[in-house]
């Protein structure tokens, strides 16, 4: 059984990874290796298609390529999908998530809930999400990955 600590630690790896991958965005080269291995350490890319639906999105909403992926973390002139803007490389001093709950399985978790990015300014952004996690050779891979602004009426 997968436990709520294990989604925890694998939110804490992620969260620690989009800091780290905005702290090497002057290192065009090192930022792209690493963004690379980040993706193929916590995502699922390598057994297919991974719903991943990023937050700023509005023309290629949906990203199920490790390639459009990157993209979406770091951009650069080969970007996958023209709108992106590199979210990761913002960059963001720090990331916390706020659970709201889990469904915990044998092999698969999911979590929803927000989770918050610390800019240069100390300002932080919420944005909602909801993860799935399905074990894989010990290790917790995402496999499903929703993420967008909460509702505003304005």
């Amino acid at each position: 059984m997968i436990s709520k600590e294990q989604v925890i630690q694998a939110q804490n790896k992620w969260g620690n990874g989009v800091v780290k991958i905005g702290s090497l965005k002057h290192q065009r080269t090192e930022c792209e290796n690493y963004t690379s291995e980040f993706l193929d350490e916590l995502y699922g890319f390598e057994f297919g298609s991974v719903l991943f639906k990023p937050t700023k999105c509005e023309i290629e909403q949906f990203r199920p390529s490790k390639q459009e992926a990157l993209s979406y973390f770091i951009a650069g002139e080969d970007r996958a999908c023209n709108e992106d803007n590199g979210f990761a490389i913002q960059p963001w001093t720090k990331v916390r998530f706020e659970n709201s709950n889990y469904i915990l399985e044998e092999n698969r978790a999911i979590a929803m809930g927000n989770y918050f990015f610390t800019d240069l300014e100390n300002n932080e952004a919420k944005v909602e999400y909801t993860f799935g996690y399905k074990l894989t050779n010990g290790k917790l891979k995402i496999d499903l990955h929703h993420s967008s602004f909460p509702y505003s009426h304005s």
